[in-house]
């Protein structure tokens, strides 16, 4: 489990400050920034590129897209984009999917179809992208996402914190431009309304650290890393 790969990371009660929001060295990197790597740690997630228009449907590696041929039912089918970023159809092959938006990559498909197999071809891709939920979880594991979910719904459809995940210690990352981001979340606070739900998008990886544990920047670096592997998110 990830609790054991990341408990050598120190034992302290675990807020903002032992996670690097608090003082700098004098470096002038936060605890947490430092080991980060490229992370950039932050104190609030910004946004995916394009949210609320087609580019916020951007195509990532590990989404689910259903296929629809209108009247030729033996080419619809559900694919994965897999690690290289692929989807793969009947007749047509391999595409090049992750990076694209879906109304792209549907006008693609129409392409390739309408060249050499189908006249006017009429192709419907739907995405269906998820959110990752790693650590101290009672059902850890990829779950659904539609433009409204938020933090605490995944949370519930995660079955939770088990016994020594805590909710003060809950962190969240999201790949912008090619670039990771990481914020941490007090869910706790949240759900007695100290502060806002915030919303998760398609892509986005939750980690539940053990309650108790110091965050630093190599312990965040690493979990994304252990989440990343275990849901084939490369």
């Amino acid at each position: 489990m990830l609790f054991v790969a990341l408990s050598l990371g120190g034992c302290a009660s675990a807020s903002i400050n032992s996670a690097g929001y608090g003082n700098t060295g004098s470096s002038g990197q936060s605890g947490a920034s430092q080991g980060a790597g490229s992370l950039q740690v932050v104190a609030n997630l910004p946004p995916p590129v394009g949210v609320g228009s087609d580019v916020s449907q951007v195509v990532r590696v590990g989404d689910s897209i259903k296929v629809d041929v209108f009247g030729v039912d033996e080419l619809d089918r559900d694919v994965q984009v897999d690690p290289n970023g692929q989807i793969s159809l009947a007749l047509v092959g391999t595409i090049d999917a992750a990076g694209k938006t879906i109304s792209a990559l549907e006008a693609e498909v129409v392409q390739r179809y309408g060249s050499r197999y189908l006249q006017n071809p009429q192709v419907t891709l739907g995405l269906q992208q998820s959110v990752t939920l790693d650590g101290e979880f009672n059902k850890a594991g990829s779950y659904p996402v539609s433009g409204n979910t938020t933090l605490l719904r995944v949370i519930a459809a995660a079955g939770n914190f088990n016994s020594i995940g805590d909710p003060a210690n809950v962190f969240v990352y999201r790949t912008i431009d090619g670039r990771d981001y990481v914020a941490q979340y007090d869910v706790a606070a949240i759900r007695a309304g100290r502060r806002p739900d915030t919303q998760v998008y398609g892509g986005d990886i939750v980690v539940a650290f053990p309650s108790g544990m110091k965050v630093l920047g190599s312990n965040l670096g690493q979990a994304l890393g252990l989440a990343r592997n275990a849901s084939g998110l490369l």
